[in-house]
């Protein structure tokens, strides 16, 4: 009988000891697969999103939440700040670029953003379907907005004050959909952007504008060093610098991430010590035939290979319930994050990540699979048919 369908045929013998391996080793490496690739989809999104934002002014207060609440979108913001003194840094002979935000309300959840073209394009942004924004009350979706809503070209709603799809609705302030946006992977996809002038509009703003935040980009590495300094002390606003804040935010979650990662490999070792244990109950259960198979003349190589390929397979088993464990976890993440965390099945399997994880599987299998093929391979003959 060929080597791997009899190993097959063996594990499916002893369902209860190899399910529990199997199960074992399938949240274990689906733990670990989901922490890496977890770690580095938002680590690839933080990076991606603040691509090109030197600096982030908005009121004063903590600037990590001026970071997550203005380039991020998840946090509440800490104020709004006078347009005047933005369109005086916008001026500055340091500064190449800015991009005013004004944000406070939504629509089902998602948050309407006044701002610019310039902002679209600071994203590389291209439209789907539709035009730009030119005037007040128009505004474009992002791709997630679009899909998410159903919204399309001609709609009309109304936003709710806040970022709670409870909040008080802006009747007779209907916005009007003229575009929607191309996915991009970004928190653009998820904003619907309109003119600064809408916000102000709908809250029938009067007397000085403000705005909520603005985007920052530097003409000179020299700006990095004096223009934060100089908006902090010299201005009502506070100045945060993303690449800082973002890796702050990263070190306070090292600490997490580390216990995580201890947690899963004292599970890959327990499921180690299972697959060791199901394959030496196996092998207990399996050596009258292997010393039969040896009387009649099987060279011992062949029970060796019978070992290795029946951990082989556990292994192989159960990193493909781990993949399809992931893949259900992200579109879960997805759901509740983002649908830029969201991986699909052909990005797990192609990532560098999932071939590692899955060499350490078989390396583990292998070791684990070491005692029981060392004992098959000096199987005593004459003492093992004795007691059978």
């Amino acid at each position: 009988m060929n080597q791997w369908r009899a190993a097959w045929q063996s594990i499916g013998y002893r369902k209860m000891h190899n399910g529990l391996s199997v199960i074992l080793l399938a949240i274990s490496t689906g733990l670990i697969l989901l922490l890496l690739n977890s770690r580095n989809s938002f680590e690839d999104s933080f990076k991606k999103n603040i691509k090109g934002i030197d600096m982030v002014v908005g009121a004063k207060g903590s600037p990590l939440q001026i970071i997550l609440s203005s380039v991020y979108h998840i946090a509440p913001p800490t104020g709004n700040i006078p347009l005047e003194e933005y369109q005086k840094l916008k001026k500055h002979p340091l500064v190449e670029a800015a991009v005013p935000l004004s944000y406070g309300d939504n629509y089902r959840s998602w948050r309407i953003v006044g701002t610019d073209s310039n902002y679209a394009q600071w994203y590389e942004l291209s439209l789907a379907e539709g035009r730009s924004f030119t005037r007040s009350m128009e505004v474009v979706l992002g791709a997630a907005v679009a899909q998410s809503t159903g919204l399309s070209i001609g709609d009309e709603f109304e936003g709710s004050h806040g970022f709670d799809q409870e909040g008080d609705h802006h009747h007779h302030h209907p916005f009007k959909v003229v575009g929607i946006y191309q996915a991009s992977g970004t928190v653009l996809d998820e904003l619907i952007l309109c003119p600064t002038a809408s916000l102000w509009d709908v809250h029938h703003q009067e007397g000085p504008k403000e705005i909520t935040a603005a985007l920052i980009r530097f003409k000179s590495p020299m700006a990095n060093l004096m223009l934060p300094r100089m908006v902090n002390e010299k201005t009502p606003m506070q100045a945060a610098l993303p690449a800082i804040e973002v890796n702050r935010l990263f070190s306070l979650a090292d600490s997490f991430l580390r216990f995580l990662n201890i947690l899963a490999y004292i599970l890959i070792g327990i499921a180690a010590l299972s697959v060791f244990l199901a394959l030496f109950q196996g092998l207990k259960d399996d050596e009258p035939q292997f010393a039969f198979l040896r009387a009649i003349g099987s060279p011992p190589r062949k029970i060796l290979e019978f070992i290795w390929i029946k951990g082989f397979l556990i292994g192989v088993v159960s990193y493909l319930i781990a993949i399809l464990l992931n893949v259900i976890a992200f579109q879960f993440i997805g759901t509740l994050v983002s649908p830029a965390y969201q991986l699909s099945l052909n990005e797990l399997l192609l990532n560098s990540n999932t071939l590692y994880v899955f060499i350490g599987l078989i390396g583990i299998v292998a070791l684990a699979s070491a005692l029981p093929a060392w004992h098959a391979y000096r199987i005593n003959i004459i003492k093992t048919l004795a007691n059978a």
